[in-house]
C-alpha cells in the first residue's frame, strides 16, 4: 500500500506468556484481534481512544472482547482517555533514531560531495585567474617592452645618414635581443651606454663604409 510502513513481528510472539493467556481465554481470535490493534496503534503513533465500541465496530466483533483484550493481560498501557503500548514505543523510537542518523549521515555525504564540487570550482576558478593575470602580465611585458623597442629605434634614426639602413638594422636586432624572462633587451643590460661609441665600433667590427640612406623604416628596427 501507498505511504505505509512496516513493524518487526517476533516470530516467536506466541509463545509470550502474556499471550499465551490471551489465547487461552480467547483463542486465535484474541491473538488477532491484538495484531489488529497493534497495526492502528503504529498508524496513530501509539495512540488511541478507549473506545471499545469503535474498535470493536472496525473488527468486526464484540466491544466486551476488545475491552478485555486491552485491559485483562498486561499487554497495553491505559494513559486518560488513550492507551498504547510499551513495546511499540521503544520500537518507535529506536526507528526513528535509526532514520535520524540515516538522514545526518546521508546529509553530511551530501555536504562532503558539495564541498568536493565547491573546492574543484574555486581550484579551477584559482587556475583560471591564474593563468589569465599571467597572460595580462605577458601582454603587459610584450607591450612595454615593444614601447622601449621603439624609442630605441628612435634614437637610432639620427645615424641613418652615416651608417646605412643595413647596419642599423643589425645594430638595432643585437641590441633588442629579449632576455629569457622577457623583461629586457640586451641594450638595457648595460649600465653604461654611449649610443655614438657604440656604433663608432659596430661599424669599424662590421667594416662597413658609411652610406646615405634617406630614411630609416621603424617597423624593421
Amino acid at each position: 500500500m501507498k505511504d505505509t510502513f512496516y513493524f518487526s513481528h517476533d516470530y516467536n510472539a506466541r509463545n509470550d506468556a502474556k499471550i499465551k493467556n490471551l489465547i487461552r481465554k480467547h483463542g486465535i481470535n484474541g491473538y488477532g484481534i491484538f495484531w489488529a490493534i497493534v497495526e492502528d496503534l503504529y498508524n496513530n503513533a501509539n495512540a488511541l481512544p478507549t473506545d471499545y465500541e469503535s474498535i470493536a465496530y472496525d473488527l468486526r466483533t464484540d466491544s466486551e472482547i476488545i475491552k478485555s483484550v486491552i485491559n485483562d493481560f498486561d499487554l497495553f498501557v491505559l494513559d486518560g482517555g488513550n492507551f498504547g503500548s510499551l513495546s511499540i514505543e521503544k520500537r518507535i523510537n529506536e526507528r526513528n533514531e535509526k532514520s535520524k542518523n540515516a538522514r545526518l549521515a546521508a546529509e553530511s555525504r551530501w555536504n562532503k560531495v558539495k564541498e568536493d564540487a565547491n573546492a574543484m570550482q574555486t581550484h579551477s576558478n584559482r587556475n583560471a585567474i591564474k593563468e589569465r593575470k599571467g597572460k595580462e602580465i605577458k601582454d603587459i611585458k610584450e607591450n612595454d617592452i615593444t614601447a622601449r623597442k621603439l624609442k630605441f629605434s628612435q634614437t637610432l634614426e639620427p645615424f641613418l645618414s652615416v651608417y646605412g639602413k643595413n647596419m642599423l638594422n643589425d645594430f638595432y636586432l643585437y641590441w633588442t635581443e629579449v632576455n629569457p624572462s622577457e623583461t629586457k633587451f640586451r641594450k638595457e643590460n648595460e649600465k653604461f651606454w654611449d649610443l655614438k661609441r657604440r656604433l663608432e665600433t659596430w661599424h669599424k667590427r662590421q667594416k662597413i663604409e658609411p652610406t646615405t640612406e634617406p630614411t630609416l623604416k621603424r617597423k624593421t628596427l
